[in-house]
Protein backbone atom coordinates (compact mmCIF):
# COMPACT_ATOMS: atom_id res chain seq x y z
CA UNK A 1 0.00 0.00 0.00
CA UNK A 2 2.92 2.32 0.70
CA UNK A 3 4.08 1.97 -2.91
CA UNK A 4 0.58 2.71 -4.25
CA UNK A 5 0.35 5.80 -2.06
CA UNK A 6 3.77 6.94 -3.29
CA UNK A 7 2.57 6.74 -6.92
CA UNK A 8 -0.62 8.60 -5.92
CA UNK A 9 1.49 11.36 -4.36
CA UNK A 10 3.57 11.63 -7.53
CA UNK A 11 0.31 12.07 -9.48
CA UNK A 12 -0.68 14.88 -7.12
CA UNK A 13 2.72 16.53 -7.52
CA UNK A 14 2.41 16.39 -11.30
CA UNK A 15 -1.06 17.96 -11.16
CA UNK A 16 0.22 20.73 -8.87
CA UNK A 17 3.37 21.25 -10.93
CA UNK A 18 1.40 21.78 -14.13
CA UNK A 19 -1.12 24.00 -12.24
CA UNK A 20 -3.93 21.60 -13.19
CA UNK A 21 -5.39 21.48 -9.68
CA UNK A 22 -5.40 25.27 -9.33
CA UNK A 23 -6.85 25.85 -12.81
CA UNK A 24 -9.69 23.35 -12.36
CA UNK A 25 -10.43 24.60 -8.84
CA UNK A 26 -10.59 28.18 -10.11
CA UNK A 27 -12.89 27.24 -13.01
CA UNK A 28 -15.18 25.33 -10.64
CA UNK A 29 -15.46 28.22 -8.17
CA UNK A 30 -16.08 30.70 -11.00
CA UNK A 31 -18.81 28.44 -12.38
CA UNK A 32 -20.45 28.14 -8.97
CA UNK A 33 -20.35 31.86 -8.23
CA UNK A 34 -20.72 33.20 -11.77
CA UNK A 35 -23.64 31.21 -13.16
CA UNK A 36 -26.24 32.38 -10.59
CA UNK A 37 -25.11 35.98 -11.17
CA UNK A 38 -25.33 35.78 -14.97
CA UNK A 39 -28.56 33.75 -15.24
CA UNK A 40 -31.52 35.17 -13.34
CA UNK A 41 -34.25 32.93 -11.92
CA UNK A 42 -37.99 33.66 -12.06
CA UNK A 43 -38.32 34.15 -8.30
CA UNK A 44 -39.97 30.78 -7.67
CA UNK A 45 -38.45 28.04 -5.55
CA UNK A 46 -38.12 25.81 -8.60
CA UNK A 47 -36.43 28.52 -10.65
CA UNK A 48 -34.07 29.36 -7.83
CA UNK A 49 -32.89 25.79 -7.36
CA UNK A 50 -32.68 25.21 -11.11
CA UNK A 51 -30.05 27.94 -11.30
CA UNK A 52 -28.15 27.05 -8.15
CA UNK A 53 -28.31 23.26 -8.27
CA UNK A 54 -29.05 22.09 -11.79
CA UNK A 55 -26.77 24.44 -13.70
CA UNK A 56 -23.88 24.59 -11.24
CA UNK A 57 -23.76 20.84 -10.55
CA UNK A 58 -24.06 20.10 -14.27
CA UNK A 59 -21.11 22.40 -15.02
CA UNK A 60 -19.13 20.91 -12.14
CA UNK A 61 -19.76 17.39 -13.41
CA UNK A 62 -18.81 18.35 -16.98
CA UNK A 63 -15.60 20.14 -15.95
CA UNK A 64 -14.53 17.37 -13.60
CA UNK A 65 -15.40 14.70 -16.16
CA UNK A 66 -13.35 16.28 -18.94
CA UNK A 67 -10.41 17.03 -16.66
CA UNK A 68 -10.52 13.49 -15.28
CA UNK A 69 -10.39 11.94 -18.75
CA UNK A 70 -7.63 14.32 -19.84
CA UNK A 71 -5.52 13.67 -16.74
CA UNK A 72 -6.15 9.91 -16.73
CA UNK A 73 -5.18 9.56 -20.38
CA UNK A 74 -2.25 11.96 -20.10
CA UNK A 75 -0.65 10.95 -16.83
CA UNK A 76 0.10 7.39 -17.98
CA UNK A 77 0.41 7.81 -21.75
CA UNK A 78 2.72 10.84 -21.45
CA UNK A 79 4.92 9.08 -18.91
CA UNK A 80 5.32 6.17 -21.32
CA UNK A 81 5.88 8.32 -24.40
CA UNK A 82 8.41 10.57 -22.65
CA UNK A 83 10.23 7.54 -21.17
CA UNK A 84 9.59 8.67 -17.60
CA UNK A 85 7.75 5.50 -16.61
CA UNK A 86 10.91 3.45 -17.09
CA UNK A 87 12.47 5.19 -14.09
CA UNK A 88 9.56 4.10 -11.91
CA UNK A 89 9.33 0.61 -13.44
CA UNK A 90 12.93 -0.14 -12.50
CA UNK A 91 12.05 0.35 -8.84
CA UNK A 92 10.63 -2.54 -6.78
CA UNK A 93 7.10 -1.49 -7.77
CA UNK A 94 4.78 -3.82 -9.67
CA UNK A 95 2.97 -2.62 -12.76
CA UNK A 96 -0.41 -3.06 -11.10
CA UNK A 97 0.77 -0.88 -8.19
CA UNK A 98 1.74 1.87 -10.63
CA UNK A 99 -1.67 1.66 -12.32
CA UNK A 100 -3.66 1.65 -9.05
CA UNK A 101 -1.47 4.43 -7.63
CA UNK A 102 -2.25 6.70 -10.56
CA UNK A 103 -5.96 5.86 -10.29
CA UNK A 104 -5.93 6.60 -6.56
CA UNK A 105 -4.15 9.89 -7.17
CA UNK A 106 -6.69 11.00 -9.77
CA UNK A 107 -9.62 9.88 -7.60
CA UNK A 108 -8.30 11.69 -4.50
CA UNK A 109 -7.71 14.79 -6.63
CA UNK A 110 -11.32 14.64 -7.79
CA UNK A 111 -12.51 14.16 -4.21
CA UNK A 112 -10.76 17.36 -3.14
CA UNK A 113 -12.08 19.35 -6.11
CA UNK A 114 -15.59 18.00 -5.63
CA UNK A 115 -15.53 18.84 -1.92
CA UNK A 116 -14.44 22.43 -2.66
CA UNK A 117 -17.01 23.03 -5.40
CA UNK A 118 -19.79 21.18 -3.58
CA UNK A 119 -19.15 23.19 -0.41
CA UNK A 120 -19.35 26.41 -2.41
CA UNK A 121 -22.67 25.34 -3.98
CA UNK A 122 -24.15 24.43 -0.60
CA UNK A 123 -23.00 27.67 1.06
CA UNK A 124 -24.23 29.82 -1.84
CA UNK A 125 -27.58 28.00 -1.83
CA UNK A 126 -28.12 28.59 1.88
CA UNK A 127 -27.01 32.23 1.64
CA UNK A 128 -29.19 33.15 -1.33
CA UNK A 129 -32.18 31.34 0.16
CA UNK A 130 -32.23 33.86 3.02
CA UNK A 131 -32.67 36.69 0.47
CA UNK A 132 -35.92 35.27 -0.92
CA UNK A 133 -39.42 36.34 0.22
CA UNK A 134 -40.77 34.38 3.22
CA UNK A 135 -43.41 32.57 1.14
CA UNK A 136 -40.79 31.39 -1.36
CA UNK A 137 -38.49 30.34 1.47
CA UNK A 138 -41.27 28.23 2.97
CA UNK A 139 -41.88 26.50 -0.36
CA UNK A 140 -38.15 26.02 -0.78
CA UNK A 141 -37.76 24.35 2.62
CA UNK A 142 -40.77 22.09 2.12
CA UNK A 143 -40.37 21.04 -1.51
CA UNK A 144 -36.72 21.52 -2.52
CA UNK A 145 -34.30 21.83 0.40
CA UNK A 146 -35.43 18.51 1.77
CA UNK A 147 -35.03 14.82 1.05
CA UNK A 148 -38.42 13.51 -0.08
CA UNK A 149 -39.34 9.91 -0.74
CA UNK A 150 -41.90 9.00 -3.38
CA UNK A 151 -44.61 6.43 -3.89
CA UNK A 152 -46.50 5.48 -7.05
CA UNK A 153 -49.30 3.18 -8.01
CA UNK A 154 -48.13 -0.40 -8.72
CA UNK A 155 -47.37 -1.17 -12.35
CA UNK A 156 -50.08 -2.86 -14.39
CA UNK A 157 -47.69 -3.91 -17.14
CA UNK A 158 -48.18 -7.65 -16.52
CA UNK A 159 -51.97 -7.35 -16.70
CA UNK A 160 -51.77 -5.33 -19.91
CA UNK A 161 -49.39 -7.86 -21.48
CA UNK A 162 -51.77 -10.71 -20.62
CA UNK A 163 -54.75 -8.80 -21.99
CA UNK A 164 -52.84 -8.02 -25.20
CA UNK A 165 -52.03 -11.73 -25.69
CA UNK A 166 -55.68 -12.65 -25.21
CA UNK A 167 -56.89 -10.06 -27.70
CA UNK A 168 -54.20 -11.14 -30.15
CA UNK A 169 -55.50 -14.71 -30.08
CA UNK A 170 -59.00 -13.48 -30.83
CA UNK A 171 -57.74 -11.28 -33.68
CA UNK A 172 -55.80 -14.12 -35.27
CA UNK A 173 -58.94 -16.24 -35.38
CA UNK A 174 -60.82 -13.66 -37.45
CA UNK A 175 -57.98 -12.06 -39.49
CA UNK A 176 -55.24 -13.63 -41.57
CA UNK A 177 -51.69 -12.81 -40.50
CA UNK A 178 -49.18 -13.21 -43.31
CA UNK A 179 -45.85 -13.31 -41.44
CA UNK A 180 -44.36 -13.35 -37.91
CA UNK A 181 -43.37 -9.70 -38.37
CA UNK A 182 -47.02 -8.79 -38.99
CA UNK A 183 -47.98 -10.75 -35.89
CA UNK A 184 -45.51 -8.81 -33.76
CA UNK A 185 -46.69 -5.51 -35.21
CA UNK A 186 -50.33 -6.40 -34.51
CA UNK A 187 -49.53 -7.30 -30.90
CA UNK A 188 -47.62 -4.05 -30.50
CA UNK A 189 -50.61 -2.05 -31.75
CA UNK A 190 -52.98 -3.89 -29.40
CA UNK A 191 -50.68 -3.31 -26.43
CA UNK A 192 -50.31 0.40 -27.23
CA UNK A 193 -54.09 0.71 -27.47
CA UNK A 194 -54.55 -0.94 -24.07
CA UNK A 195 -51.91 1.30 -22.50
CA UNK A 196 -53.57 4.42 -23.88
CA UNK A 197 -56.96 3.26 -22.62
CA UNK A 198 -55.58 2.64 -19.11
CA UNK A 199 -54.22 6.21 -18.98
CA UNK A 200 -57.33 7.89 -20.37
CA UNK A 201 -59.82 9.88 -18.30
CA UNK A 202 -62.78 10.76 -20.49
CA UNK A 203 -64.88 13.93 -20.00
CA UNK A 204 -67.26 13.52 -17.09
CA UNK A 205 -65.42 10.47 -15.73
CA UNK A 206 -63.27 9.92 -12.67
CA UNK A 207 -59.88 8.28 -12.19
CA UNK A 208 -58.83 6.66 -8.89
CA UNK A 209 -55.31 5.86 -7.68
CA UNK A 210 -54.55 3.59 -4.71
CA UNK A 211 -51.00 4.33 -3.58
CA UNK A 212 -49.35 2.34 -0.79
CA UNK A 213 -46.96 4.46 1.27
CA UNK A 214 -45.39 1.32 2.74
CA UNK A 215 -43.20 1.61 5.83
CA UNK A 216 -43.17 5.42 5.53
CA UNK A 217 -46.67 5.55 7.03
CA UNK A 218 -45.12 4.93 10.46
CA UNK A 219 -43.43 8.35 10.61
CA UNK A 220 -45.75 10.46 8.43
CA UNK A 221 -48.38 11.16 11.09
CA UNK A 222 -49.13 14.86 11.19
CA UNK A 223 -46.92 15.66 8.18
CA UNK A 224 -48.36 17.17 4.99
CA UNK A 225 -47.68 15.40 1.70
CA UNK A 226 -47.32 16.66 -1.87
CA UNK A 227 -48.91 15.33 -5.03
CA UNK A 228 -46.85 15.57 -8.21
CA UNK A 229 -49.04 15.17 -11.30
CA UNK A 230 -48.66 15.40 -15.03
CA UNK A 231 -51.15 14.79 -17.83
CA UNK A 232 -51.24 15.01 -21.61
CA UNK A 233 -53.97 15.81 -24.09
CA UNK A 234 -54.33 15.71 -27.85
CA UNK A 235 -56.49 18.83 -27.90
CA UNK A 236 -55.97 22.28 -26.43
CA UNK A 237 -58.28 24.51 -24.44
CA UNK A 238 -59.04 28.15 -25.01
CA UNK A 239 -56.84 29.25 -22.09
CA UNK A 240 -54.19 26.59 -22.54
CA UNK A 241 -55.10 25.07 -19.15
CA UNK A 242 -57.61 22.51 -17.89
CA UNK A 243 -59.76 22.43 -14.76
CA UNK A 244 -59.02 19.73 -12.20
CA UNK A 245 -61.12 18.56 -9.24
CA UNK A 246 -59.40 16.42 -6.61
CA UNK A 247 -60.44 14.40 -3.61
CA UNK A 248 -57.88 12.66 -1.40
CA UNK A 249 -58.87 10.17 1.27
CA UNK A 250 -61.30 7.28 1.56
CA UNK A 251 -64.29 8.26 3.73
CA UNK A 252 -65.59 6.98 6.04
CA UNK A 253 -62.37 4.99 6.66
CA UNK A 254 -60.22 8.13 6.70
CA UNK A 255 -60.46 11.88 6.73
CA UNK A 256 -60.57 13.44 3.30
CA UNK A 257 -59.69 16.62 1.50
CA UNK A 258 -61.11 17.94 -1.74
CA UNK A 259 -60.44 20.95 -3.92
CA UNK A 260 -63.02 23.71 -4.17
CA UNK A 261 -65.62 22.67 -6.81
CA UNK A 262 -66.50 26.32 -7.41
CA UNK A 263 -62.87 27.22 -8.00
CA UNK A 264 -61.16 24.19 -9.58
CA UNK A 265 -57.43 24.04 -10.12
CA UNK A 266 -56.27 25.29 -13.51
CA UNK A 267 -53.41 23.07 -14.72
CA UNK A 268 -51.40 23.13 -17.94
CA UNK A 269 -50.74 19.88 -19.84
CA UNK A 270 -47.28 18.36 -20.39
CA UNK A 271 -46.06 20.02 -17.21
CA UNK A 272 -45.35 18.74 -13.71
CA UNK A 273 -47.53 20.28 -11.00
CA UNK A 274 -46.99 19.96 -7.26
CA UNK A 275 -49.46 20.86 -4.54
CA UNK A 276 -49.69 20.02 -0.86
CA UNK A 277 -52.43 18.00 0.80
CA UNK A 278 -53.29 17.82 4.52
CA UNK A 279 -51.70 15.12 6.70
CA UNK A 280 -53.19 11.79 7.86
CA UNK A 281 -55.40 11.06 4.84
CA UNK A 282 -54.14 7.49 4.36
CA UNK A 283 -55.77 4.46 5.98
CA UNK A 284 -54.35 2.18 8.68
CA UNK A 285 -52.51 0.13 6.03
CA UNK A 286 -50.80 3.20 4.58
CA UNK A 287 -52.91 3.30 1.40
CA UNK A 288 -53.69 6.78 0.09
CA UNK A 289 -56.74 7.08 -2.17
CA UNK A 290 -56.64 9.85 -4.78
CA UNK A 291 -59.52 10.69 -7.13
CA UNK A 292 -59.51 13.03 -10.11
CA UNK A 293 -62.66 14.24 -11.84
CA UNK A 294 -62.38 15.41 -15.45
CA UNK A 295 -64.79 18.34 -15.82
CA UNK A 296 -63.37 19.38 -19.19
CA UNK A 297 -64.68 18.62 -22.66
CA UNK A 298 -61.43 16.89 -23.59
CA UNK A 299 -60.07 13.52 -22.51
CA UNK A 300 -56.89 13.68 -20.43
CA UNK A 301 -54.13 11.06 -20.24
CA UNK A 302 -52.04 10.43 -17.11
CA UNK A 303 -48.81 8.56 -18.03
CA UNK A 304 -48.29 5.52 -15.76
CA UNK A 305 -44.66 6.34 -14.95
CA UNK A 306 -45.06 10.04 -14.11
CA UNK A 307 -48.77 10.85 -14.11
CA UNK A 308 -49.30 10.57 -10.34
CA UNK A 309 -46.72 10.52 -7.56
CA UNK A 310 -46.94 11.08 -3.81
CA UNK A 311 -43.97 12.85 -2.21
CA UNK A 312 -43.29 12.74 1.54
CA UNK A 313 -40.49 14.09 3.79
CA UNK A 314 -37.79 11.55 4.49
CA UNK A 315 -34.71 13.45 5.71
CA UNK A 316 -32.63 16.62 5.67
CA UNK A 317 -31.09 18.34 2.66
CA UNK A 318 -27.46 18.51 3.84
CA UNK A 319 -26.98 14.75 4.08
CA UNK A 320 -28.96 14.24 0.88
CA UNK A 321 -26.70 16.73 -0.90
CA UNK A 322 -23.62 14.87 0.37
CA UNK A 323 -24.97 11.58 -0.98
CA UNK A 324 -25.58 13.27 -4.35
CA UNK A 325 -21.96 14.41 -4.43
CA UNK A 326 -21.01 10.83 -3.57
CA UNK A 327 -22.72 9.57 -6.74
CA UNK A 328 -20.92 12.23 -8.82
CA UNK A 329 -17.69 11.01 -7.23
CA UNK A 330 -18.51 7.46 -8.38
CA UNK A 331 -18.84 8.80 -11.92
CA UNK A 332 -15.40 10.44 -11.67
CA UNK A 333 -13.85 7.22 -10.36
CA UNK A 334 -15.30 5.33 -13.34
CA UNK A 335 -14.00 7.92 -15.82
CA UNK A 336 -10.55 7.74 -14.23
CA UNK A 337 -10.51 3.96 -14.71
CA UNK A 338 -11.69 4.37 -18.32
CA UNK A 339 -9.00 6.91 -19.15
CA UNK A 340 -6.21 4.91 -17.55
CA UNK A 341 -7.35 1.71 -19.28
CA UNK A 342 -7.19 3.48 -22.65
CA UNK A 343 -3.78 4.97 -21.90
CA UNK A 344 -2.43 1.57 -20.86
CA UNK A 345 -2.17 0.55 -24.53
CA UNK A 346 -2.75 3.66 -26.65
CA UNK A 347 -0.92 6.92 -27.15
CA UNK A 348 -2.30 10.05 -25.50
CA UNK A 349 -4.30 11.43 -28.50
CA UNK A 350 -5.73 8.02 -29.39
CA UNK A 351 -6.54 7.22 -25.75
CA UNK A 352 -8.34 10.56 -25.33
CA UNK A 353 -10.27 9.99 -28.57
CA UNK A 354 -11.26 6.47 -27.44
CA UNK A 355 -12.43 7.69 -24.02
CA UNK A 356 -14.49 10.50 -25.55
CA UNK A 357 -15.99 8.04 -28.06
CA UNK A 358 -17.11 5.87 -25.15
CA UNK A 359 -18.79 8.91 -23.59
CA UNK A 360 -20.56 9.65 -26.87
CA UNK A 361 -21.93 6.10 -26.86
CA UNK A 362 -23.30 6.66 -23.36
CA UNK A 363 -24.89 9.97 -24.36
CA UNK A 364 -26.39 8.32 -27.48
CA UNK A 365 -28.03 5.51 -25.56
CA UNK A 366 -31.44 7.09 -26.17
CA UNK A 367 -31.08 6.55 -29.91
CA UNK A 368 -29.93 2.98 -29.32
CA UNK A 369 -32.94 2.36 -27.09
CA UNK A 370 -35.29 3.62 -29.81
CA UNK A 371 -33.75 1.19 -32.31
CA UNK A 372 -34.11 -1.69 -29.85
CA UNK A 373 -37.75 -0.79 -29.12
CA UNK A 374 -38.59 -0.61 -32.83
CA UNK A 375 -36.63 -3.80 -33.57
CA UNK A 376 -34.70 -2.22 -36.43
CA UNK A 377 -31.98 0.35 -37.12
CA UNK A 378 -33.93 1.53 -40.17
CA UNK A 379 -36.58 4.20 -39.85
CA UNK A 380 -40.15 3.12 -40.50
CA UNK A 381 -43.25 5.06 -41.50
CA UNK A 382 -45.36 5.54 -38.39
CA UNK A 383 -48.15 7.30 -40.29
CA UNK A 384 -48.69 4.29 -42.58
CA UNK A 385 -47.95 1.76 -39.84
CA UNK A 386 -44.90 0.39 -41.69
CA UNK A 387 -42.11 -0.92 -39.48
CA UNK A 388 -38.47 -0.37 -40.41
CA UNK A 389 -36.29 -3.25 -41.58
CA UNK A 390 -32.60 -3.69 -42.31
CA UNK A 391 -30.39 -6.66 -43.15
CA UNK A 392 -28.12 -5.58 -40.27
CA UNK A 393 -30.85 -5.87 -37.64
CA UNK A 394 -29.84 -9.42 -36.72
CA UNK A 395 -26.37 -8.21 -35.73
CA UNK A 396 -26.85 -4.63 -34.56
CA UNK A 397 -29.98 -5.04 -32.40
CA UNK A 398 -28.42 -7.71 -30.10
CA UNK A 399 -25.26 -5.61 -29.96
CA UNK A 400 -27.29 -2.52 -29.02
CA UNK A 401 -29.05 -4.52 -26.29
CA UNK A 402 -25.71 -5.52 -24.84
CA UNK A 403 -24.44 -1.94 -24.93
CA UNK A 404 -27.61 -0.65 -23.25
CA UNK A 405 -27.32 -3.29 -20.54
CA UNK A 406 -23.81 -2.11 -19.70
CA UNK A 407 -24.63 1.59 -20.04
CA UNK A 408 -27.68 1.26 -17.77
CA UNK A 409 -25.39 0.14 -14.93
CA UNK A 410 -24.05 3.69 -14.77
CA UNK A 411 -26.49 5.99 -16.55
CA UNK A 412 -29.41 5.26 -14.21
CA UNK A 413 -27.67 7.24 -11.47
CA UNK A 414 -28.33 10.96 -11.93
CA UNK A 415 -28.35 12.88 -8.62
CA UNK A 416 -28.78 16.36 -10.10
CA UNK A 417 -32.45 15.93 -11.02
CA UNK A 418 -33.17 14.38 -7.63
CA UNK A 419 -31.51 17.22 -5.71
CA UNK A 420 -33.17 20.00 -7.74
CA UNK A 421 -36.65 18.52 -7.09
CA UNK A 422 -36.06 17.67 -3.43
CA UNK A 423 -35.97 13.90 -4.00
CA UNK A 424 -34.30 11.60 -1.52
CA UNK A 425 -31.04 9.92 -2.53
CA UNK A 426 -30.89 6.93 -0.21
CA UNK A 427 -27.85 5.18 1.19
CA UNK A 428 -28.87 2.10 -0.77
CA UNK A 429 -28.79 4.10 -4.03
CA UNK A 430 -25.34 5.43 -3.17
CA UNK A 431 -24.15 1.93 -2.28
CA UNK A 432 -25.58 0.53 -5.51
CA UNK A 433 -23.91 3.30 -7.52
CA UNK A 434 -20.58 2.50 -5.89
CA UNK A 435 -21.01 -1.23 -6.48
CA UNK A 436 -22.04 -0.93 -10.13
CA UNK A 437 -19.92 2.01 -11.30
CA UNK A 438 -16.77 1.73 -9.20
CA UNK A 439 -16.50 -1.94 -8.30
CA UNK A 440 -18.10 -3.60 -11.34
CA UNK A 441 -17.53 -1.32 -14.34
CA UNK A 442 -14.47 0.38 -12.87
CA UNK A 443 -13.10 -3.01 -11.84
CA UNK A 444 -13.51 -4.33 -15.38
CA UNK A 445 -11.66 -1.33 -16.83
CA UNK A 446 -8.99 -1.70 -14.14
CA UNK A 447 -8.50 -5.39 -14.89
CA UNK A 448 -8.20 -4.68 -18.62
CA UNK A 449 -5.91 -1.69 -18.06
CA UNK A 450 -3.59 -3.53 -15.67
CA UNK A 451 -3.39 -6.54 -18.02
CA UNK A 452 -2.52 -4.31 -21.00
CA UNK A 453 -0.04 -2.22 -19.04
CA UNK A 454 1.67 -5.32 -17.62
CA UNK A 455 2.25 -6.73 -21.11
CA UNK A 456 3.34 -3.49 -22.71
CA UNK A 457 6.97 -3.11 -23.81
CA UNK A 458 7.90 0.14 -22.11
CA UNK A 459 11.41 0.36 -23.53
CA UNK A 460 10.14 0.30 -27.12
CA UNK A 461 6.82 2.02 -26.54
CA UNK A 462 7.93 5.43 -27.75
CA UNK A 463 9.39 4.10 -30.95
CA UNK A 464 6.32 1.99 -31.71
CA UNK A 465 3.87 4.86 -31.46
Amino acid sequence: MQRILAIAWLTWKAALRFKLFLVIATLLVLAVVGLPLVIKDDGSAQGFTQIILTYTLSVITALLGLSTLWLACGTLARDIEECQIQVVATKPVARWQIWLGKWLGIVSLNAALLAISGGCVFALLQYRATKLPPAVQKTLREQVLVARGSAREPSHAAELEAAADQLLKEKVKTAAVESPADLLELRKQILESLRAESQLVRPGYMRTWKIDLGFARRYLAGKPLQLRVKFNTAQGSGSGTFDALWRVGDPPKTKYWQSDPDNPMSLAPDTFHEFSIPPDLFDEHGVLTIQFANVNRTALLFPPDEGMEVLYPEGGFALNFARGLGIIFCWMALLAALGLAAASQLSFPVAAFFALAMMVVVLSSGMLAESVDSGSVAAGNSEKGIAGHSILDGVLIPAFKGVLTVVSLAKNFSPIDALSTGRSITWSELGLAFAQMVLLLGGLFAAAGIALFSRRELATAQGNQ
